[in-house]
């Protein structure tokens, strides 16, 4: 039997008195942690959350996350955490998607929780927490303060025995082809994630082991590599509620970071910060990247300023999430997102399924012990994705003859001008080397006669000039005629981004579509 909430009640017995999350001036220890989880947990119960049901979380990096997510798992529920920009028809789907009994969200996103919670009948229970601020009298029934169930719960809990395959988390997926689809991630899935795997690693631990929260822990990146990794490891996590790269610097320095973890475009917003050198990051061990592929240029100024490699990972929420990493006896690859990890397989098939050899690029397919047990409630979707064990995951990539992947882009967001394939990525990090470039985003948009166009999408370093002919040439002198975009736009503040700090390449589609209709009229 297991349940994964026994990652920190046995640290809790393990390491009592050590600090188990930072959010600024608010610290917890582990056996305040267990014991807040455990009223927490006696209060669902008791307002009838039973093994198998599902509670939606709404909230961003503070305590009341981790508390909320543990009190969940602890009596057998089922935790959905979504995404804290949702508005109410967002929410309304989910939580009628997932069934869910429960809504746990912050005063900050009341109205919108509210409104959702209001038109779906069979979500029994609003629970709202007080941030920033207490919430006003609400007359609707089933509605309750956080702080009142942690107040009146029993401190003293017996976590429900669950079998390793039982559902513990539901991930929904962006749904950027449709209604976002729910991943059912198992206890086992992410028991292995953030227990079994960092062992088999070989990483060596040291005391004082701080991991740093900027990625949201709605999203299996945060949740799994950073909140649930610490918690199973009985290190620390200091929490950021919203990214900020001058307050990440700050963070780092003052808690001593010793493991970061972010997307690209953090890494990215750090290094071109003016203040950056204001700050101490000689903490630093281990920094991490995964989420979208990073440029190269990155990396290398990432080391050039601060002396540490960020080490490449790959993986989805449907693979709980990592598949890949450059970690322990993996040595990190420039351009590479390592090789599977232990008890993962990864292959690289063309379009009729057929295995391709090393360097040549294809499907990425899955498989493992970390792969979900399927989308819920979706079994003709969990069949398109999940065949002969294996998942497809829609990525483009190669591995080379060391058995190293490389990420070329998605299968989806591939732009196919005049019959010829382009993958956004490479020309993406050719803009990333040019001296003047801070952010590139490459999108194929409609055109008549070859089906699509290339187009860059670029935001410039502080003080420096260039124009768009001046991208377009020094693109076109260094790949194919026909890859270079024809189209450039430079911005004047930086590119539409997601609570996970990627660029959201969707809305700079939609905006490139409704200003030539606008000119078309």
């Amino acid at each position: 039997m297991l349940n994964l909430a026994i990652v920190l009640s046995e640290n809790a017995q393990r390491f009592p008195d050590r600090t188990a999350v930072i959010c600024d001036d608010r610290k917890l220890s582990y056996a305040e942690l267990e014991t807040i989880t455990n009223r927490m947990a006696n209060s669902l119960t008791h307002l009838g959350v039973h093994p198998g049901q599902k509670v939606l979380l709404m909230l961003p990096n503070i305590p009341e996350f981790v508390i909320a997510y543990f009190g969940v798992l602890k009596p057998g529920g089922v935790v959905v955490p979504i995404n804290v920009l949702y508005k109410a028809r967002e929410i309304e789907f989910l939580l009628t998607d997932s069934e869910a009994v429960a809504l746990i969200a912050c005063t900050e996103f009341l109205a919108e929780a509210l409104e959702a919670y209001r038109n779906v009948e069979t979500c029994q229970h609003l629970i709202l927490v007080d941030f920033p601020k207490e919430p006003p009298a609400i007359g609707d029934a089933g509605v309750h303060r956080f702080a009142d169930l942690i107040r009146t719960g029993s401190g003293d809990f017996e976590v429900v025995a669950m079998s390793p395959d039982d559902t513990a988390v539901i991930g929904y997926t962006s749904g950027t082809t449709g209604k976002p689809k729910g991943a059912e991630l198992s206890h086992f899935n992410l028991f292995y994630q953030c227990r079994v795997l960092p062992e088999l690693t070989g990483e060596p631990r040291q005391p004082g082991e701080v991991r740093m929260a900027v990625l949201p822990l709605f999203h299996s990146f945060g949740q799994s590599c950073v909140m649930n990794t610490v918690l199973a490891l009985g290190s620390t996590m200091t929490c950021m509620v919203r990214f900020d790269p001058a307050k990440a610097l700050e963070m780092i320095a003052r808690d001593k970071v010793t493991h970061f973890a972010a997307v690209p475009t953090m890494y990215l917003q750090m290094i071109n910060h003016p203040d950056r050198s204001k700050y101490d990051l000689s903490s630093l061990r281990m920094c991490g990247s995964g989420g979208a592929p990073i440029p190269l240029e990155t990396l290398e100024s990432w080391k050039r300023h601060y002396g540490s490699q960020i080490q490449e990972g790959y993986g989805l929420t449907e693979t709980s999430p990592t598949a890949t990493w450059s970690q322990g006896p993996v040595k990190p690859k420039f351009g590479s997102c390592g090789k599977p990890i232990w008890g993962c397989q990864i292959k690289i098939v063309d379009d009729s399924g057929n295995a391709l050899p090393p360097g040549k690029e294809g499907e990425v397919l899955i498989r493992g012990v970390n792969v979900m047990k399927g989308y819920y409630k979706q079994p003709e979707a969990t069949a398109q994705i999940l065949k002969n064990g294996w998942f497809y995951s829609g990525d483009i990539g190669k591995l080379d003859e060391e058995g190293y992947l490389y990420i070329v882009g998605r299968k989806k967001d591939m732009i196919l001008r005049g019959g010829f394939n382009i993958y956004p990525r490479e020309i993406e990090e050719l803009l990333y080397e040019h001296p003047a470039v801070a952010e590139a985003a490459v999108v194929g948009v409609k055109h008549e006669e070859l089906g699509e166009e290339v187009k860059a999408v670029v935001f410039l370093k502080p003080g420096c000039k260039v124009t768009e002919k001046d991208l377009q040439a020094y693109c076109k002198e260094r790949i194919a005629a026909f890859k270079y975009p024809r189209i450039v736009e430079i911005r004047d503040k930086p590119l539409p981004k997601g609570p996970s700090a990627k660029i959201l390449k969707r809305e700079l589609i939609d905006e490139h579509e409704r200003a030539r209709t606008a000119t078309a009229h």
